[in-house]
Order: C-alpha cells, then structure tokens, then sequence
C-alpha cells in the first residue's frame, strides 16, 4: 500500500473550479500551466470544458484533432493517445470539444460515471509532475469527475462585488465529494484574479477571503491586465504573448507558490 501512495505521489492533480462564469479559470488553467512548464515541470492541461476554452488559448485547432477528452472519457481511446504538443516542449494538452456536452447525457446511468476521468488520467501516473484540469462554469458531472481526480482544488475568485457569493454551493460540494469520491481532495488555495489595486472593492473582497480562508488565499494575486485578455485570442499563454506584463509576473509568481507547496522530484 505504502508503494502505491508513493507511485501516486509522483503526479500531482490540480482542479481549477468554481461554477460563476468569468472569474479567470481558464485563463489560469492556461497561465499557470504555463508557467510550470517553463519552469522545466513536465505539465499536462487537461481541458474539461466543452468550449474548449483552453484548447484554443494556447493555439490548438480544436477541429484539427482527431479524439478529444470525449472519447477518453468514454473509454474508446487511451490516453497517451489524446495527447497534443504546444509550443512549450514541457506543456502537453489533452484537448476538448463542444461533443463533450454528449459525456453528461451517454454516461447518466453508467456505474462509476464519476471516476471516468480517474481512470483515464490513472494511464498516465509517473508520464508528468503536474496535471491541471480546467473545468466548466458548473458544478456538472464533468466538474464532478475533476474533483474525483484531483489531488487539490484551486478555486479562481474575481475581486468583484458578488466574489463570495455562490462559493458556498461550491464548497458544499466539495464536502460531498470528500465524504464519498474523494476523501483525500483538498483546496490548495484562493487566488484573487481581476485585481485592481485602485479600487477600494478588490481589496475589500481580498480582506474578505483572508477572513473566511485564512491563509489559504494565495500570497499571488492576478492583476486586471489587458494583456492577459488578448493573449488567447491570439492562441498564446500570456508568457509567449508578452512575458514582461504583470499577468505573465502574476503567474509566474503563482507556479512558484505551488512548486513550494507541491514539490515534484524532477525527472529527467
């Protein structure tokens, strides 16, 4: 037993989740990804989202791929299979499609449905050092399966006047998952993103995290950056698209954070 721990200990799994739409879950999905890469971490970005955000942010043709995450999921591929390069030799990608809002409707009555993507992601134990699954703005069964296959949550929270609200049904969630599919998932961390030092809102909702999560609020915070916003339109984490910006800083400084926390033996 103590040997498959250790075996498990090798890749670590990192959800990104929280249901409110646009408070930055994929742009640090991609960023953050990123920023272990470079940092010489092999890195898998999983995209769990049928808008396959994350695919098309860091210059993947969604529809120049033969099998997506859908098919993996579905068990009618493996996983290694799956797996598309990008432009940072370390960053591996495991694409979605828009026909992965078909896995919620095929699986409904399926034994296990929840540990679909654990299993998947099981082929690949020892193959990275960091795994980092984008979820979509839901709590769906596709969420679900993220939780069930992570190590750790990091939980994006938009310095925004409604921030807090809604992150209740969230961790209410994460309870269940805990009690039943997951019992070892744990959050990470808060990361405050959209953060505009000017405004007395931002730094209100930043005293307000730290107050409820204590010192699980990252010391990083994510910048409102406009740089940030135009980096996956043109198909580029924001370190390719312009490394000096506080957004490529940001989530530099981020990777850093979790390489402490999380550290990795490197190999080779």
């Amino acid at each position: 037993m103590g040997f498959m721990v250790a075996f498990d200990a090798m890749t670590h799994v990192m959800c990104i989740a929280n249901q409110k739409g646009g408070v930055g879950k994929t742009t640090t999905a991609i960023n953050l990804s990123a920023a272990l890469a470079v940092s010489e971490k092999r890195t898998l970005l999983v995209d769990c989202d049928p808008q396959a955000n994350a695919t098309t942010g860091v210059g993947i043709d969604k529809h120049g791929v033969d099998k997506t995450l859908y098919h993996g999921l579905l068990g009618q591929t493996d996983a290694r299979s799956l797996l598309v390069d990008s432009e940072i030799d370390t960053l591996k990608v495991l694409p979605s499609r828009v026909e992965l809002i078909g896995f919620e409707v095929e699986m409904m009555s399926e034994p296990g449905r929840e540990q679909a993507l654990k299993t998947l992601l099981s082929q690949l134990n020892g193959d990275f050092d960091y795994i980092i699954l984008d979820c979509p703005p839901s709590l769906s069964l596709l969420t679900v399966n993220a939780m069930t296959a992570a190590d750790d949550m990091l939980i994006p929270l938009q310095c925004e006047f409604y921030a807090l609200e809604g992150l209740g049904q969230l961790l209410h969630t994460i309870q269940r998952i805990k009690s039943g599919l997951n019992p070892a998932l744990g959050i990470k961390g808060i990361l405050l993103t959209m953060f505009d030092t000017r405004t007395n809102l931002s730094h209100q909702v930043a005293e307000n995290a730290e107050k409820y999560f204590k010192d699980l609020v990252f010391r990083t915070t994510v910048p409102r950056n406009v740089r940030l916003g135009e980096a996956p339109s043109f198909g580029k984490p924001i370190l390719l698209y312009d490394a000096t910006s506080p957004g490529a800083r940001s989530y530099f400084s981020l990777a850093r954070e979790i390489m402490e926390a999380m550290p990795v033996e490197s190999h080779g």
